[in-house]
């Protein structure tokens, strides 16, 4: 059977990127390296790279060596050790995202595709490493995310309640962020399905779905997942994206999501005129498994078009982010 044939299996090749601080990223990647363009899937708050597995399939049956698919667990989630608790912040994770490209793919043109914290780190890696970001970057997929912390966020409640639940939320990811790198008992968390699968989910959720997510949350640390809530109630970067118009991007929401309501998706496409904008009736949060085919028509839509564009200048990374 020959490489892209229809039915074909490919194996992901797996790896760790070390970082200056010393934290270790679980990275997957799926593809030649050095194919015409590089999809990077960034995974959302508690979750790992496992959430993208439909897209991974998706991309590699439509694409085949024109494109290579790149995963990878953020600090302090999945397969990647914890860290300091200083570093559990956006920024952070920007830095992170250049730190990976400069190691996984030095050169060539690169689609961001981010789900809910996975977008927002998008955001910062551009807010904070313009020229790098600039340098690198041929188009975007944002997947229930936002741009402007926690504003639209009232978990489909009346606000004064979403106001209660926030202080507690607050509080609770205080104490969880001194739990260094412990991780929720699963048995606690398999208690807690129904709540996960009301917070996260729409009218439909397969149970394979709430099981894999159920179990990303059981491989975050509990530093993690109270550490990032500051930053990520916080964040604000609206004016970045409206730098960023020129490039092809896609912004999809569900009409059902309690933590990145669609305001939040209207806010980007407004900061991203050209943005092509989804909202998917009776999903929730976690779009690319309760709507895969949307999804991937989305990233096949920015892809294409990625595609089409001539390569950008074949420049070291290192040199571009210093203006050399």
């Amino acid at each position: 059977m020959m490489p892209g044939d229809p039915g074909e299996v490919t194996m992901p090749d797996r790896f760790e990127v070390g970082l200056p601080d010393g934290v270790r990223l679980h990275v997957e990647t799926t593809g030649p390296t050095d194919a015409q363009v590089t999809v990077i899937l960034l995974h959302g708050w508690t979750l790992d790279g496992r959430a993208w597995h439909r897209q991974v399939e998706a991309l590699t049956a439509t694409f085949g060596e024109a494109v290579r698919v790149v995963t990878y667990d953020a600090r302090g989630h999945g397969r990647s050790s914890c860290m300091a608790l200083p570093t559990a912040t956006l920024a952070q994770l920007g830095d992170d995202l250049a730190a990976v490209l400069d190691a996984v793919v030095p050169h060539g043109p690169v689609v961001l595709v981010g789900h809910s914290m996975g977008g927002m780190t998008i955001m910062e890696y551009a807010h904070r490493q313009p020229a790098h970001f600039a340098a690198r970057t041929a188009g975007l997929v944002f997947v229930s995310t936002t741009a402007e912390g926690h504003t639209h966020t009232v978990y489909g409640l009346s606000p004064r309640i979403a106001r209660l639940i926030r202080l507690a939320e607050t509080t609770g990811a205080g104490v969880l962020a001194r739990c260094g790198s412990w991780r929720a008992p699963r048995a606690l968390l398999t208690a807690l399905r129904p709540s996960i699968r009301w917070m996260l989910f729409g009218d439909r959720c397969e149970p394979a779905d709430i099981r894999l997510v159920t179990s990303a949350v059981a491989r975050a640390s509990l530093r993690s997942i109270g550490g990032f809530r500051a930053s990520i109630g916080t964040q604000h970067r609206l004016d970045t994206l409206a730098a960023l118009a020129q490039l092809p991007a896609a912004a999809l929401v569900g009409d059902r999501d309690r933590l990145t309501p669609p305001p939040c998706a209207e806010s980007i496409a407004a900061a991203l005129p050209a943005t092509e904008l989804t909202i998917c009736p009776g999903a929730g949060h976690m779009l690319m498994m309760e709507r895969p085919d949307e999804v991937n028509a989305a990233l096949t839509g920015v892809l294409r078009r990625a595609l089409a564009e001539p390569p950008l200048p074949r420049r070291d990374a290192t040199a571009a982010a210093t203006g050399a």
